[in-house]
């Protein structure tokens, strides 16, 4: 911390990542007159922000209906309802396209920006904190927080091994899920929801899928105890991944964590179909004429099944041709593809996104202020409260509303 670093501010904001920034930029735009301060306990803020849809930044998602967008959120979704009335994806298109930064719509409603650099968004987010008159301090590692009787908040901060303490009217923590500052917000007198892993692949070992890395299948279902999801699937050299998986995973964090990420999965490859339907389709292969000396394995009896996977989820029937196949066989195939049983033996991750469901109880928090319900003066927003979305830029879009609100509440 520099040497000239003020003792008393009227805004501290602990964490410079998105919902941070966005707090402090409205903050400091709407009342010029305050003093306020981020700190971040690393040596470069916005880090999410820079690497996040591998260095193009997801910015948001082009989901503009509020009862729609709180759909995409497994926890959350019902206190974002509100939250989403106030500022949502078409106010933060409008806000970044005032600062000249233009969005732009991919086909499965993510938004970038044109750039497709994640700087362009970082450096837009510097330039309107500093004209803003907003202060950072980077490598200020939190160590307390300390409510003063008279109002406001005394701060122990470590900086350049040094440690001093400074005094705040208002402060919002937006520190994502770090533990540090969530115990620090418990000794407040919050209950915090332990965080777990969300959004990640699944580590699976079997021979139907061996080999098949890089084949994707448009649109399977999955079930995971009572998760249901469907989408697009990924073969992996690991196991599966894929949005269908992804989203899985997230609506299943804390299932898989309780079972220490060893779970069974059914997958039905072909999406919505039924048993008899899949039955009557492999029977009609078997009676077609022109089918009778062809090898099953050689063409795939479903045009959304690659015949590279076709094949291996086959293999018991052997080299057979069709008017060979029994009756058995054609149902154990049928089964096979629509409700294949895999065991996930564990979790790999998701390089884009890291998210951890878990954080601050969200009845703890008033949602048109950001405001804690537990403590006057203390703000929070981002991932640091038990909110976390589905991959695809719901992330963001939740840290720049809960910013928003915060920073509206923080200005008064």
């Amino acid at each position: 911390m520099s040497n000239n670093f003020r003792a008393k501010w009227d805004v501290i904001i602990v964490g410079g990542g998105a919902a941070g920034f966005f707090a402090a930029i409205r903050c400091a735009e709407l009342t010029p007159t305050l003093r306020v301060l981020i700190l971040e306990k690393s040596s470069q803020t916005l880090g999410k922000v820079l690497i996040s849809g591998g260095g193009r930044c997801n910015v948001t998602h082009a989901c503009f209906e509020p009862e729609k967008l709180i759909t995409y959120y497994p926890r959350g979704g019902n206190e974002l309802r509100g939250a989403y009335t106030r500022f949502q994806p078409n106010d933060t298109v409008a806000w970044f396209e005032a600062r000249a930064v233009k969005l732009k719509t991919e086909s499965d409603g993510r938004m970038f920006p044109v750039t497709d650099s994640s700087e362009t968004v970082a450096d837009c987010l510097y330039k309107a904190a500093e004209d803003a008159g907003v202060r950072v301090e980077v490598g200020a590692s939190l160590l307390g927080v300390e409510k003063i009787p008279k109002g406001g908040f005394k701060l122990e901060v470590r900086s350049d091994a040094q440690i001093r303490f400074i005094e705040t009217k208002k402060l919002l923590f937006a520190t994502g899920g770090d533990r540090k500052s969530l115990n620090i917000l418990h000794s407040l007198g919050h209950t915090i929801i332990d965080p777990v892993p969300s959004l990640f692949t699944f580590n699976i070992k079997d021979g139907r899928i061996h080999g098949l890395a890089g084949v994707a299948v448009e649109d399977v279902t999955l079930k995971m105890d009572t998760v249901i999801t469907r989408g697009p699937l990924l073969i992996t050299h690991w196991g599966m991944s894929g949005p269908a998986v992804l989203r899985c995973s997230a609506w299943g964090a804390r299932i898989l964590f309780d079972k220490k990420y060893a779970s069974r999965l059914t997958v039905n490859w072909l999406g919505d179909y039924k048993l008899d339907s899949t039955l009557e389709i492999l029977q009609r292969n078997k009676d077609w004429h022109e089918n009778a000396r062809k090898k099953v394995a050689a063409h795939s009896a479903f045009s959304q099944i690659p015949i590279r996977l076709w094949k291996q989820l086959a293999h018991f029937i052997g080299d057979k041709n069709w008017a060979d196949v029994s009756k058995a066989e054609i149902r154990k195939l049928a089964e096979e593809l629509t409700a294949g049983e895999f065991k996930i033996q564990g979790k790999g991750q998701f390089k884009e996104e890291f998210v951890t469901c878990g954080g601050v109880n969200l009845k703890e928090v008033d949602f048109k202020t950001m405001q804690s319900r537990i403590v006057d003066g203390l703000y929070l927003a981002g991932e640091v409260l038990d909110i976390d979305g589905l991959t695809g830029g719901f992330n963001f879009q939740s840290a720049w509303t809960t910013g928003w609100l915060a920073g509206n509440a923080l200005s008064e």
